[in-house]
């Protein structure tokens, strides 16, 4: 047991300084936020048919021009201010105890904060957009574009460089998909950023992806990429401050520049902790992420529903804003979503763990696993 506590404070300290970090910089960001009146200037929202969304702007009209956006800065800044400060560390005094918790590293998180840097910027320049006196963001098609561009770059990756070509399956052997692990790659990551519509009720989207980045760094931990467990610790302890002060009613909105960072920071650490870890971490996504999931399948229903049957299926699309609308309240949506959640994040890791488990047993590990998967007690504190 003596490597144990080491390992976790690799993970708990990160985290720690993340939430630290947050608490720190939320007065500042929401003061040049006031400053600057970074809401939107015109409330209402249209359908995707283009039309007015009546539903939607009935209930949250009023609520669009109240608090500025860009509140998923305090997540991903909290973040890059705790990674590149630890590197920075033990750069400058390079001790035994800071190298062991600096967790920028080329193997397991080149990869993920090359993906969050980019949402960030691209869901910045989208939220500036949004906040013009015209109101009007980036064109859907230019930020498909970007998501492709970057997918397709970090999935050629996998497959030419990593020779990643197969999805781990709970209990079974690797499905092998050759070259087309790169169009399924591209798959996940736009389905994960369509999630995003998820930021839409106070609180809402902030606990639901703490959950999800919580399941994530304990399957990596369960894998021995302790620095990725610590990367998507550090992400909880900057959606943990978020929501601190995103509480109803909320201070900030997280907006794309925090959802379109997290969804596409969650792609590759999906991928990371599949295959090449070893693991199941795509198999197991539709489960802990099951919410995100069914903010999509809601939104793909009601845009099918309203073509080919002419009406709707819900009051509004996405679900959470149906149930708003057939009467529950904001908070009690949230924190519905977030038992469920929960619940969903903790039936995920006990499949991934399991599996692990299997593997290990079996052998079935796959055969681009570039990390081990025996228990953390056996894991080594040098890098």
């Amino acid at each position: 047991m003596a490597p144990f506590l080491p390992i976790i404070v690799r993970i708990l300290v990160p985290a720690g300084m993340s939430f630290s970090i947050g608490m720190a910089i939320t007065p500042i960001v929401t003061h040049y936020l006031y400053k600057y009146k970074a809401w939107k200037k015109k409330a209402g929202k249209r359908a995707y048919d283009g039309g007015a969304a009546h539903e939607f702007n009935r209930i949250h009209e009023s609520h669009e021009t109240r608090a500025p956006r860009m509140g998923g800065i305090v997540v991903w800044g909290s973040l890059l201010l705790t990674i590149l400060g630890i590197d920075m560390l033990a750069h400058i005094f390079p001790s035994v105890e800071i190298l062991r918790l600096d967790f920028l590293s080329r193997e397991q998180t080149w990869i993920p904060l090359t993906a969050l840097i980019v949402g960030a910027i691209v869901g910045l320049v989208d939220d500036i957009m949004v906040i013009r006196p015209d109101g009007d963001g980036l064109r859907l098609r230019f930020r498909l574009l970007i998501v492709v561009a970057l997918s397709l770059g970090m999935a050629g990756w996998f497959y030419i460089k990593l020779g990643v070509t197969a999805v781990d399956i709970p209990f079974h052997s690797p499905l092998e998909l050759g070259w087309l692990i790169i169009p399924f790659f591209i798959f996940v990551t736009l389905c994960l950023y369509a999630s995003g519509v998820i930021d839409g009720i106070d609180g809402l989207s902030g606990g639901v992806f703490a959950s999800v980045f919580a399941s994530y760094a304990i399957i990596a931990f369960a894998q021995s990429q302790i620095d990725l467990a610590a990367f998507c610790a550090a992400i909880v302890g900057g959606l943990l401050a978020f929501l601190w002060f995103n509480v109803p009613p909320a201070r900030f909105y997280m907006s794309d520049t925090g959802t379109m960072a997290l969804t596409l920071a969650l792609a590759s650490v999906a991928f990371m902790t599949d295959n090449l870890g070893g693991g199941v971490g795509i198999a197991v996504l539709p489960i802990i992420g099951g919410l995100l999931v069914l903010t999509v399948l809601s939104d793909v229903l009601q845009i099918l529903s309203k073509r080919f049957l002419k009406r709707k299926i819900l009051r509004i699309a996405p679900l959470h804003h149906h149930f708003e609308a057939i009467g529950w309240s904001g908070p009690k949506v949230v924190m519905r979503y977030w038992i469920t959640s929960l619940v969903l994040a903790f039936a995920g890791v006990v499949v991934a763990l399991l599996s692990i488990q299997w593997c290990q047993t079996t052998g079935e590990c796959g055969k681009n696993a570039r990390v081990s998967v025996v228990p953390y007690a056996s894991e080594t504190l040098s890098n």
